[in-house]
């Protein structure tokens, strides 16, 4: 949630049982190569409350062992966590100041009275937005000690961790987001509706899975329909696309939610060849898109 000025060419994200690390082309638009390495079952538990790093060795080992293959003589990196250990809030503001001293205790201040931690020690990046007189801020905040055990996890494998994002909201840089588009991201443990138009930020929610990796199209449909219709009524537009990601059903899903809005459902998978791919086993297309997206969004 730190940043360099310039924007790191190496990304590695850590999800409940992997990780997952690639680099950009120093010119052009691309991913050159990524790979993937697995961690053991319960080396992390992603959560705001509690320790998130379980297994220190099995998560450096990953770490190390995926960016050394990718990395040459790179070491600044972009880390992508799990959505649940970063909270992301829109805050709407009648106005704020526009020093960034001035403006960080008000939006501290506004988020303790909708966060279970302590905001004051909290990490927190946000993004300021003004337009017709109103002030909309997209807030990212997570307690100091969860991102410090990720960052840990780098510096002590000799890596340089910059900025620090949930999945979903690197995963939004593959997006267009001119007209209103939804994006849907499935894990194990949560499921992240991101809501964008105009390229800006809408909505945003995670929410708890409570049925595993076998959460089906039905109970996926029946999560989403909810932010749909808020979105809808709230901002009088008809979502037009819908992106699926994560371990999502898509052949089920996609005509379900196609019925219900009228939107086109598409998988969100950047666009990779195998010969990119230096792990030696598959790795789903939608799997990559919060890499690709911190890389080149």
């Amino acid at each position: 949630m730190g940043q360099h000025t310039a924007r790191p060419r190496l990304a590695c994200e850590i999800t409940s049982d992997g990780v997952i690390a690639a680099r950009a082309s120093d010119k052009m638009s691309r991913v050159e190569v990524f790979t993937n390495r697995r961690l053991g079952p319960g080396a992390i538990a992603p959560g705001l409350n509690n320790p998130n790093v379980l297994d220190g060795k099995s998560l450096r080992t990953a770490v190390s062992g995926a960016l050394a293959a990718v990395s040459g003589k790179a070491r600044d990196v972009i880390v992508i966590v799990p959505d649940v250990t970063i909270r992301v809030l829109l805050l709407d503001f009648e106005s704020l100041p526009d020093k960034r001293d001035e403006a960080e205790p008000i939006i501290r201040f506004r988020l303790k009275k909708s966060l279970p931690f302590d905001v004051d020690q909290a990490v927190l990046s946000y993004d300021i937005t003004r337009s017709k007189g109103a002030v909309r801020v997209v807030a990212a905040v997570s307690p100091r000690s969860i991102i410090e055990e990720y960052e840990t996890a780098f510096r002590e494998v000799g890596y340089s961790p910059g900025a620090v994002l949930p999945s979903s909201l690197a995963a939004l840089g593959l997006l267009e987001g001119e007209c209103p588009t939804l994006m849907l991201k499935v894990d194990p443990t949560n499921i992240t509706i991101t809501a964008v138009e105009h390229q800006e930020l809408r909505l945003i929610r995670t929410l708890d899975n409570p049925h595993g990796a076998d959460v089906s199209a039905a109970e996926l449909a029946e999560a989403v329909l909810p932010s749909i219709v808020f979105f809808e009524d709230t901002f009088g537009a008809k979502i037009e696309k819908i992106y699926i990601g994560g371990i999502a059903p898509l052949q089920e899903l996609a005509p379900l939610l196609h019925q219900h809005t009228g939107a086109l459902v598409q998988e969100l998978s950047p666009e990779l060849s195998p010969e990119q791919n230096l792990s030696g086993e598959s790795i789903r297309a939608s799997a990559m898109a919060g890499i690709v997206g911190a890389l080149l969004g």
